[in-house]
């Protein structure tokens, strides 16, 4: 399984080395608009990304907010998110989606409205009417709304073919799990008879926990992950975060760490080209 983690690896490294460009953009005010970094989760979307690779499957995908590691892990174009964060016509939301709404034909994703967990209805509706493999993903807050609850009642009604993935940063802005519930959003799902999951970050127990869904009926699974800024903008709010991304790149070793300096030159140089011509 190491070259499906350095395929992880390759995935989430873009994701992260974009998301540590923005961040310095927006501490120096280049960017100026709401922006929700990704930094910290990208491996659940990246590595549900490869699992999606490695089955040939090309699902439609309805992100969240925080969209930055689903749409580069999902192979969208780097430079198409680049020129949408700086607010140009050829970005991948034509310069008006910005960090909050990613949207792109190309690879089948859909923008996020705003509206906390409304992905999940839509999500839903758009699989209902097409049957087509579907992924919506979401925050642990956006779980607790309404809307999304009977959203998962739905599908395992209709026993539809999608996949909801909760990215389980454990905050609701500021606010944690354990202050604001005392249920589990795998065990809601199992008493609506649908198969679910709850792994950590590892992208070998994501794999276990997926290796055999064919998107024939629903699933879900929550995936404990940790971001590594604020919820909105730049800044830190909590100190010594375990960070998957380092933890697989030191345990891969040297193969990893090439991967890594060469996204790194690319996405670098690629942000300084197209800032220098904005």
């Amino acid at each position: 399984m190491k070259s499906f983690r350095l395929n992880v690896l390759n995935r989430a490294s873009i994701s992260r080395i974009f998301d540590e460009r923005v961040y310095d953009l927006i501490e120096k005010k280049i960017i100026k608009f709401p922006v929700y970094l990704s930094a910290g989760q990208e491996y659940v979307a990246c590595t549900i990304a490869e699992i999606c690779n490695m089955k040939r499957i090309k699902p439609m995908l309805f992100g969240q907010h925080r969209g930055h590691s689903i749409y580069l892990g999902f192979s969208g174009n780097v430079k198409d998110l680049i020129n949408e964060m700086l607010g140009k016509k050829n970005g991948c939301t034509y310069g008006m989606g910005g960090s909050l709404s990613i949207h792109s034909e190309k690879i089948n994703m859909f923008g996020h409205d705003g509206f906390m967990g409304s992905n999940a209805p839509i999500a839903v509706g758009a699989c209902l009417a097409s049957k087509k493999p579907t992924i919506v993903f979401l925050g642990d807050a956006a779980v607790e709304e309404d809307y999304v609850l009977s959203s998962i009642s739905w599908i395992a009604k209709k026993q539809l073919p999608i996949l909801f993935v909760i990215e389980d940063n454990n905050f609701a802005v500021l606010t944690s799990k354990d202050e604001r519930r005392d249920w589990k959003i795998n065990n809601v799902a199992k008493s609506f008879n649908i198969e679910s999951a709850d792994v950590n970050d590892n992208p070998l127990n994501i794999y276990k926990s997926l290796k055999n869904y064919k998107f024939k009926k629903p699933f879900l699974i929550n995936v404990r992950t940790n971001r590594l800024y604020w919820h909105s903008g730049a800044g830190k709010d909590r100190k010594n975060v375990f960070d998957r991304l380092e933890d697989e790149k030191r345990k891969l070793g040297r193969k990893a760490l090439e991967i890594y300096l060469k996204n790194n030159l690319k996405i670098n140089n690629l942000w300084k080209k197209l800032l220098e011509i904005q």
